[in-house]
């Protein structure tokens, strides 16, 4: 897919998880989390031809004009969407699937100075509410759900719903709207 097509697909996406997008204009115009997502691939890009300094310098300008920091070596899958993303943290080894999306504030953060594999991995369809931190090497199954204000430090196996501090997992219920769960007063901490 060119790089047009891969626009109008993260466009699609955001209309289709945002239902106050009016218009794929307004979309392309004014939402920070996809200039963020589209300069990442160009970083990224560099990140990966070695060109390290610049695409570093690259992110933290993207940084300033966002208010969403994303290493240039984070991975990140198709579809990916950031709703509002202020304080959006995402450090150099997380890495994210397809359909996945964050709210504002929410980290993939590390524990440990050491080198190699210190941030998140995040499955396909994950949804991050607002403010949650995924701390460390932890790996999150596809189709799971981290409510406001988790603070994630273990591993959670596919289709969780994981809140509190620390999160704790339980089993999704079959059909259960991704939207709903992070706004039902249930899953509130």
């Amino acid at each position: 897919m060119g790089l047009i097509g891969r626009m109008r697909e993260d466009i699609a996406a955001a209309r289709l998880r945002d239902p106050a997008a009016r218009s794929a204009v307004e979309v392309a115009l004014l939402y920070p989390g996809l200039h963020a997502i589209w300069a990442h691939r160009l970083w990224h890009a560099l990140w990966r031809r070695r060109i390290r300094l610049l695409a570093r310098a690259g992110s933290q300008l993207t940084r300033l004009l966002t208010g969403i920091e994303i290493h240039p070596g984070a991975r990140i899958g198709r579809r990916f969407f950031i709703d509002h993303g202020m304080g959006v943290v995402i450090g150099e080894t997380s890495e994210i699937g397809d359909d996945a999306m964050l709210y504002h504030g929410v980290t993939l953060g590390g524990r440990t100075r050491d080198s190699g594999k210190r941030h998140p991995t995040l499955g396909d369809r994950v949804a991050v509410g607002a403010g949650a931190k995924i701390l460390g090497p932890v790996t999150i199954g596809a189709g799971s759900v981290i409510g406001a204000n988790a603070v994630v430090t273990k591993d959670a196996p596919a289709d969780s719903i994981l809140v509190g501090v620390p999160a704790r997992p339980r089993p999704r219920v079959p059909g259960e709207d991704t939207r709903a769960v992070l706004t039902a007063p249930d899953y509130a901490i």
